[in-house]
């Protein structure tokens, strides 16, 4: 009988222990807007399965969501008239390539002497699995220096004062990992339109936090 009722109080514990869990994931699932500059994906907001863009490509091969890129060359042109030279190094991606980057990402800490399991753990925290990545939107980038011409930290300064003014926000900015799912990344940027991106960058939040 004691058998009985331990195995029944366990299952209760099981059932409460996953609502609890139910809730706080649901925290963090944001409905697809209609505004296409701010459909949110991260690692609990998938790519919308019917989602399409027509890219431009830009003159070192990148790619781009072709409706950013007038924004993104007056955000270009804007820093070079200040002596910062930003490029792109990372642009659109379609899921094969970032299952691509998951996988040299995965090999190259099972080469560093991690097991199996916890190489793939370590690589999810830094690369994001197809499908739950900015990148295979279009309108996100990762912005590096033209090393010739100035430095990365020159172009990240610059980055973090301006641009909003031109629709971009910094998309995982520090102290917001347990929101963002991803830690800081300077050079990673996000159209969503000046609107908002003047109100995420005055308010100090980042993309998730605009929707609460």
């Amino acid at each position: 009988m004691k058998v009985i009722v331990v195995v029944y109080l366990l299952l209760i514990l099981y059932q409460l222990i996953g609502n609890v869990y139910s809730r706080l994931s649901n925290t963090h699932e944001i409905q697809v807007p209609e505004e296409w500059n701010l459909i949110v994906v991260n690692r609990w907001n998938e790519l919308p399965e019917d989602y399409d863009v027509e890219l431009t490509e830009l003159s070192n091969g990148q790619m781009v969501d072709s409706r950013i890129y007038p924004y993104l060359q007056e955000m270009f042109d804007a820093a070079r008239t200040e002596d910062v030279y930003p490029v792109v190094r990372e642009g659109y991606r379609t899921a094969e390539e970032q299952q691509e980057i998951l996988d040299d990402k995965i090999q190259s800490y099972i080469n560093q002497g991690y097991s199996q399991v916890k190489a793939e753990r370590t690589a999810k925290e830094w690369v994001a699995l197809p499908g739950t990545s900015e990148h295979q939107l279009g309108i996100a980038v990762d912005i590096n220096a033209d090393k010739s011409k100035c430095s990365n930290e020159d172009v990240y300064e610059w980055l973090a004062e301006n641009a909003y003014k031109y629709g971009f926000v910094l998309r995982y900015p520090p102290g917001k990992q347990k929101i963002t799912g991803t830690s800081y990344e300077p050079w990673h940027y996000r159209y969503v339109g000046k609107e908002v991106a003047r109100e995420i960058y005055e308010r100090e939040i980042c993309l998730e936090e605009y929707f609460k």
